[in-house]
């Protein structure tokens, strides 16, 4: 006797997302943080890009990094948001293939560029810390395009195989995916073919992205740590050197502290509930995208003076 779920899909042209799977009746009410979350997200990114734009003090390396971070936030959160809530509201499942591979591929590359995005922050902090005479030398404008354009084509490059090898895949098991969106994982489990090829270099692209990033901001916080506790200053003045680090700081937790989780409940959690998977699969996605402008607009003395001459000029 046929299963259903087994027939022939090596030609499908549409996958299923099944949303949350085991809470489908209460998707209505899940839709309401889902949409504030996004309002947070969309309306707080903005802000830092406009922000940064009109305001020329803001015009320095650290600003036009965080530039970036905002728009790899605004994509990674767009990227998701609009299928997710047509789930949601509209029981609208289906995604066409090419549409889920792309929307894997875009969630990948840009995670990459995000974590890169940090990676130049810690260098433009240690440069700052490390090195203040010549801050302004060594990050000028052409150096700090260039060390986004890498940050880019990392991303670019490093993730156009997946969706390459997962249009190559038969998939004769099932066309249902039980989760929001496409990612990698859930994709290649539909594949009825050896997909070790796909493990072994998503393996290594977990080592040379996040490995590398997480190595390279620890070694720079070590050194930015033994500048700060090496100066001849009183602790009040080390304390103020330190902040300038804090929002970085927090960004950074916000976006690998997620990631670790999930990577662990992933490969340990198969007594884990499959609807907190999921959940857990789109709070990693959209925690960081609501909270960096939150702690950037919180911490940073500069975007909240500016922020508070704008809304004083409007209101006079």
């Amino acid at each position: 006797m046929s299963d259903s779920n087994t027939t022939d899909f090596t030609n499908t042209s549409t996958f299923i997302l099944l949303g949350v799977p085991g809470l489908e009746a209460a998707h209505v009410w899940i839709s309401i943080p889902f949409c504030t979350m996004c309002a947070i997200a969309i309306l707080g990114n903005f802000t830092i890009l406009f922000i940064v734009k009109i305001e020329p003090s803001l015009h320095v390396p650290m600003y036009y990094f965080l530039c970036m971070l905002a728009v790899t936030d605004l994509v990674l959160a767009t990227s998701i948001l609009p299928k997710t809530l047509s789930i949601f509201w509209f029981n609208s499942r289906e995604i066409s293939f090419s549409a889920c591979l792309i929307q894997m591929y875009i969630i990948h590359c840009f995670l990459a560029m995000e974590s890169g995005i940090f990676v130049a922050m810690a260098l433009d902090r240690y440069v700052a810390i490390c090195d203040p005479l010549r801050h302004s030398t060594i990050l000028i404008n052409p150096v700090v395009g260039k060390i986004g354009l890498v940050v880019v084509l990392r991303g670019f490059m490093l993730m156009l195989p997946f969706p390459f090898l997962a249009k190559r895949w038969p998939y004769c098991r099932t066309n249902i995916i039980p989760n929001t969106y496409c990612e990698h994982i859930a994709v290649a489990k539909l594949a009825c073919a050896d997909i070790r090829v796909s493990n072994y270099y998503g393996l290594f692209v977990i080592i040379s992205v996040t490995g590398l990033d997480v190595l390279f901001i620890t070694v720079s916080y070590t050194q930015i740590l033994r500048a700060i506790f090496s100066l001849p200053t009183k602790d009040d003045a080390r304390i103020k050197t330190f902040r300038t680090c804090i929002s970085h700081l927090c960004s950074i937790l916000a976006f690998y502290i997620p990631n670790l989780f999930f990577s662990l409940m992933y490969r340990f959690g198969q007594n884990v509930p499959l609807h907190f998977h999921v959940l857990i699969a789109n709070i990693y996605l959209l925690m960081p995208p609501v909270l960096n402008p939150i702690i950037y607009g919180v911490r940073t003395k500069q975007i909240r003076d500016r922020l508070h001459r704008l809304f004083t000029h409007k209101g006079t």
